[in-house]
Parts: C-alpha cells; structure tokens; sequence
C-alpha cells in the first residue's frame, strides 16, 4: 500500500497457512500515526479480527509478527520485533518482545509485519523473501531443537522457530530467533498449533527515513547517553540482567520458595556478579545496541546464551537451589526445547509446593535438583508428570488446589520480583494486559529500591507512577526499542548517590508526586509539547519518521495501546476480578511482625481505574475511548 513515513517499508504481509496463499493486509499512514508499529499494532490486527469466545488453538487465531519504524534504521537497542496473538495460557492478549536479527531480515523483505493465519494439514516452514513466499514441508524437521531446526534452515537470514514445546502444544512455549526468545505467554503454542515450525526472511530492501543526517545526530548522541550512565555502560555490560539480583536481596524482591520470602540465603551464589566472574566468556548484544547485557558461558564444552535475571532467580532461590552450574544447563536445555523459563520456574516451584502440603505427589521438591533435568524434558514431551505441569499454575491449582499460592496474574506466571517487597510492582502485576509480566506491569521496581529508593510499600502515588511508566513503556515498545535503555532515563548521579541529600529529598518527595503525575498522565497530547534530553526516541521518531512527535504524543500511542489491549481482553471476557493476586501477595505478611508488608491492592486499583478513564468495573470509558480515538 506503500506511505509517505520514514522507518516503514509500506507492506504488511498476510500468510494463509490453510490456503498457502498470501495477500498484502491493509495498513494505512493513519494507521500508523494511531498504533506506530511493533505490539500496539498487533493489538489493533487482534482487535479487529477476533471474536469473543474463539479458541486460541484454533486455526481462526491470528499470530501477528511486528516491528517499529525505528527496527532497521541503526537506532540504538532497535533490533526488535514482538509477536502477538490469543494467549493459550491465559485466554487473553499475548504480546512477546524478542530480540535478534529477525525483525531487521523481515525490513528488508520488505515487510514491517506479518499477518499468520490458518493451519497446515502437515508441518511446514515459510521461506519470505522480496520476490516470494514459499511453503516448505517441514516434516523433516519436526521433534528437532530450536538450534537443530536454525542449523538445518541455514543461510543469513532471520528466523523464527518452536521446539518440541511448542509442537507437543505446552501451553507456555516460546519462538526463538537464534538465541533470543519471544517467550511469554504461549506464543509458540499458537505456532505449533498451526503446524508451523519455521519462518525464514531474507532481502536487500533498505529502510528509508525522513531525515538522515538529523537521525544520525540524535543516535550518536544517544549512543553516548547510554554508554555513560552507570546502568547501561557499566553494571548491565559487566553483569548483565543479573546485576539486579543483589539489590533484589536487599530490598526482600526476590521470589524465594514459590514467592513466600522474598529474601534467599545463597542468594549471591547465582547472582549477576557470580555468574560474571566464575563462568562469563564474554559478553554480547543484538546488532545496533551499545549496552550489550547478555551472556556467552560455556555449557557441555559449547559457546551459548547465559541465563537473564528471571531465569536465574526464578531457577534458583525460587526452587531453593544455589547451584549456578545447574541453571546455566537448564536454561540451555529450556531454551533448546523451546519453552519459556519464567513460567517453567513458576510452575515447579509451585508444584513443589503443592507436593511440600501434601496436595499433588509430583516427585518435586524444594531444594531437590537431581531430577528436573527429566522433569523439563517429560514436560516439553508431555510425558508422565510432565503432562500436568505443561498446562501452567492456574490450570494445576484449578485441578488440586492451592489458588491462594498459585503465583500467577490472569494465568500468567509472576516475574521474579515479590512484589510484597514492591507494591506499585504488585499493582502493575494485578493490571497489566497480558498478565503478571514486569514490563507490561511498568517496571515499578526500579522506582521502588533497584534504582531510586521510593518507600515500596506506600499505595500513595503508585497508581499514578505506575500508569506513566505503562504508557511510555508501551509506546517505546511499539517505536521498536528494547526497554533496557530505559534506564537512562534517571539520571546517572542520583541513582548512584541515593544517600545523598538530594537522593533522599527525590526518594521523600515521590510518594506525593501524584498530583503532578496525574497531570502528565490525562493532559491531552497537545498539552505536552515536550522533549526530554533523557528520552530521545521522541526526536529519534521525529527524524525517521516524519511524523510530529513530543512526550505528549508518544505518551498518549502508549495509552491507546494499552487501552485497546484492554478492550481487547474484555471482549474475552476479563473483568475486574481478573486485576487480582494470589492472597499469599496481598492477605499474608512477607514479614510477620509488620503488617506493611503485603501488597494494599485494593487501595490501589480504585485509584488505578480512576486516573485510566476507567469505571469501577475496569471499563474504559466512553469518553476514554473517544479521547484516544477508539470509540
């Protein structure tokens, strides 16, 4: 359809797995300026395409694969794509983030998106390329790893795979993209479910933007942001993700025993720090990113991906294990199968809860590691207890009991962070769309200890805070940029002199910024003809793209987006009984001599409704939804 827009190629392509045909699905300019690109585009594909009560196994299930206009342009921690589609495990909104070289191959096929429908009647890959799409028999590649299946695929060119979870339909699957994982919420599951074990892209298109020598400017600017402040261009370079875990300790963030402590004894033993120095061969990072956090360790003599923070704490202290060596091999193995290690973590630990009370003899315990290298294999085989456990928490407490420690958010499993040590992070658990995802949920924990010092148990403000770092994270998200570099954002000395008289004065004065942030969050776009030096994918989008773009604007396309997943999710029947946590999170102490520490979620969420234009029953209202353009 073509555009007069900077960053885009023009063309979305529509894949019909039943048929094996293909069309071009129309996105138009308006489209763009509405939705931007990446997962709130998707949302917008979702919403227009499925119906209330559709089966996400379904062959009428959508698998949306996006990028953002600033993907293929060089921007910095641009080298993104997400993956959207009617979530298995949950029965509401996926969105998976995924990082790698797919979605810069996808550009220069000449797509920003692709659009999978339908069912093959036998495995099959599909080859997308500037000239063609081809449809491959898979058969051959069936039951092969996700490296084995990128190996037999060959040449350089993007690709996107399932292992055996994803085929044998476990309903927390991932699809990977070399080593990269879109891994939350069963994308892959959808994948499998359309017989469909690979996609391919390949081409020499070249992505035009509006202003060249400008964009240049502001991206060598930004590359010398990141490289100098103390999160982006030291810790997560040094340590990786993992850096955080010791502040997670100190602060009693880290899920610990199936999320009833938040603090671990051993907890330095699979640390960030002690992965760097005892088994760091280098470290590395998708193309155009100048922080390069993740991890190449040796496992069985071979060069390969090490664990990010989730996976070591959720492996770990979640499981009551310090042995580092075991969870650089079991996330290897999980990564081979092809399934995603937070909900993989999530579920064990809760079944070694549910056998620790006596509800469901699975053979799991706490502190017992001799076994889960056969226990991750039977479940990505379905095979014996294996079978069980594939199908997540929510599904597993429905069936033996133990809802009230069943550590998940809309049947999605919590990220690694206890949130009774964060409340503002257990409120973004309650309402994020796709359910208890840190980065959906906006990441209030880097406000509340692991950055600045907030007191983390207040409710005051964190309703406000919580909706602006949805709606900019949101909006970032869909421009094609990691949220890492996010970080940045807070300046460098303050986070490193938290002790400081200024440090303290911020720290004393958030918790009753509501006022001021309330202002920011509903002022009309127009309102907020902003730029911050700090946040420069506003002027990045400006000079790719063309388009007029401030923080007023940026902010309110994260809001339609996080609205129309919404929306989304209650045309599948959410309601507000689904913003919810498990009691162990919001009626037990993680402390017992202080009644402060649960998560006051209930004086939250009437607040939280409140500021988003929504009624009392989760709704968006009438005015919400034509204030952003979705009535």
């Amino acid at each position: 359809m073509g555009t007069k827009y900077g960053g885009y190629t023009g063309k979305v392509l529509k894949v019909d797995l039943t048929t094996q045909e293909t069309s071009e699905y129309p996105w138009t300019d308006e489209d763009r300026k509405l939705y931007l690109g990446g997962k709130i585009m998707a949302a917008k594909i979702l919403y227009d395409n499925i119906e209330a009560g559709m089966d996400p196994l379904s062959p009428q299930n959508y698998l949306v694969v996006s990028t953002g206009p600033l993907s293929g342009t060089g921007a910095p921690s641009s080298s993104r794509f997400n993956v959207s589609t009617l979530s298995p495990l949950t029965g509401f909104i996926a969105s998976s983030n995924c990082g790698g070289s797919f979605g810069l191959h996808l550009k220069k096929a000449g797509y920003d998106a692709l659009v999978i429908i339908g069912k093959s009647e036998t495995p099959v890959w599909v080859e997308v390329t500037e000239e063609a799409v081809l449809f491959h028999d898979a058969r051959d590649l069936w039951g092969k790893t996700t490296s084995e299946t990128q190996d037999a695929l060959g040449g350089d060119r993007g690709k996107l795979v399932i292992g055996p979870a994803g085929e044998n339909l476990v309903k927390y699957s991932s699809i990977f993209s070399e080593e990269r994982t879109a891994g939350r919420a069963g994308v892959g599951t959808v994948m499998g479910s359309k017989n469909l074990k690979a996609v391919t892209a390949t081409g020499k298109n070249k992505v035009e933007v509006h202003d060249r020598d400008r964009m240049r400017k502001v991206y060598r600017k930004w590359t010398r942001l990141l490289k100098n402040h103390p999160f982006t261009g030291k810790h997560l370079p040094r340590y990786g993700s993992g850096f955080l875990l010791r502040s997670m300790q100190t602060h009693k963030m880290l899920a610990t025993h199936n999320f009833k402590r938040g603090q671990f004894d051993d907890f330095d033993c699979v640390s960030g720090h002690t992965l760097a120095e005892k088994h760091l061969v280098k470290n590395w990072g998708c193309p155009t990113c100048p922080v390069k956090c993740s991890r190449q360790v040796k496992v069985d003599g071979k060069l390969v991906k090490g664990p990010e923070l989730e996976t070591l704490a959720l492996l770990g202290p979640n499981l009551e294990n310090n042995d580092l060596e075991l969870i650089l091999r079991w996330n290897r193995q999980l990564d081979e199968l092809g399934m995603d290690t937070i909900s993989a973590g999530g579920t064990i630990g809760f079944a070694m809860e549910l056998h620790e009370k006596g509800l469901w003899d699975s053979g799991l315990e706490f502190g017992k590691t001799d076994n889960l290298t056969e226990v991750f294999d039977a479940i990505a085989h379905r095979r014996g207890v294996g079978d069980e456990l594939a199908e997540g928490t929510k599904r597993l407490a429905d069936k033996f009991g133990g809802k009230e420690f069943s550590i998940n958010s809309k049947g999605l499993e919590l990220a690694a962070y206890e949130p009774r040590g964060a409340a503002g992070q257990g409120l973004g658990y309650a309402t994020a769309n796709r359910g208890a995802c840190h980065l959906n949920a906006g990441y209030m924990v880097f406000v509340e200890g692991l950055g600045l010092r907030m007191n983390a148990q207040t409710h005051r403000s964190k309703a406000a805070l919580t909706i602006m770092n949805q709606n900019l994270m949101e909006g970032i998200s869909a421009a094609g940029n990691c949220l890492f570099p996010l970080f940045s954002f807070y300046p460098g000395w303050l986070l490193e002199h938290q002790n400081s008289i200024i440090g303290k004065m911020v720290n004393a004065i958030l918790p009753y910024s509501s006022g001021v942030v309330n202002l920011l969050n509903t002022l009309p776009a127009g309102l907020l003809p902003l730029q911050f030096p700090a946040l420069p994918h506003t002027k990045a989008l400006n000079a790719v793209t063309g388009m007029k773009m401030n923080v007023g604007i940026l902010k309110e396309i994260g809001d339609r987006g996080f609205n129309l997943e919404r929306l989304f999710n209650i045309r599948m029947g959410l309601t507000q009984e689904d913003d919810t946590l498990p009691k162990r999170l919001t009626d037990e102490r993680q402390v017992e001599s202080d009644p402060r520490s649960k998560v006051p979620l209930d004086q939250m969420k009437p607040t939280y409704y409140k500021i988003r234009g929504w009624d009392a029953a989760g709704v968006p209202s009438g005015r919400k939804k034509k204030s952003l353009g979705l009535a």
